[in-house]
């Protein structure tokens, strides 16, 4: 899988610097600089320390299986068109090589929900599943049983102990960054969606 986050910090090159020192005990594969440049700073076939505490599905070591890659935003600002068209072009190559499918490319948010919110509300999610490098849910139309949305999103990948509210602020800040409020029928038949198009027991633990 690949996993994308947000620096966090002011520039890209305080992201490099922080990234290539060994003192701070983390790393990431790629680094996708505000004006696109893409620096590669681990091997792909190599473990890097990008990911922390948190599961997608039955995977618990997320950073044995999968790429990390850190895009430089400080978390508040829009992310610029050359790094997005950057970040595409590598999302693409990295899918075709290691055979990883559209909902295999996953936020830190996604994985570790309620301890990390990268890449942030102002990542354009929607921008990527139309160009074929993620998912996003297609609602329909029926009612909706209210308790559900712990099991919709566990199937779709996400965990959190089964904590319905922690979950359902990792599942908005990714589909819905706008949306506030209590549970409602929209993000149960979002969450429906993806519970049934892209089941994460359906996917090699590998990929």
């Amino acid at each position: 899988m690949v996993v994308l986050h947000y620096t966090a910090m002011d520039s890209a090159k305080a992201a490099l610097d922080r990234l290539s020192a060994p003192e701070a005990e983390v790393s990431a594969h790629y680094l996708i600089s505000e004006a696109g440049e893409v620096f590669s700073l681990v091997a792909e076939e190599k473990r890097a320390w990008h990911a922390g505490t948190g599961q997608w599905g039955m995977v618990t070591d997320v950073n044995s299986r999968s790429i990390g890659i850190e895009i430089a935003n400080t978390g508040f600002a829009p992310f610029p068109e050359p790094q997005m068209l950057a970040l595409e072009r590598l999302l693409h190559g990295i899918m075709r090589r290691w055979a990883i499918q559209p909902e295999r490319i996953i936020g830190h948010s996604d994985m570790a929900p309620g301890r990390k919110i990268d890449p942030g509300l102002r990542f354009d999610w929607r921008r990527l599943a139309l160009g074929g490098l993620s998912v996003w849910p297609d609602p329909v139309s029926k009612p909706f049983d209210k308790t559900g949305l712990v099991d919709l999103l566990n199937a779709f990948g996400m965990t959190a102990e089964s904590d319905a509210e922690i979950l359902l602020k990792a599942f908005r800040l990714r589909f819905r960054p706008w949306a506030s409020g209590p549970l409602d029928d929209l993000d149960l038949a979002m969450a429906s969606d993806l519970a049934l198009r892209y089941p994460v027991d359906q996917l090699p633990l590998t990929s």
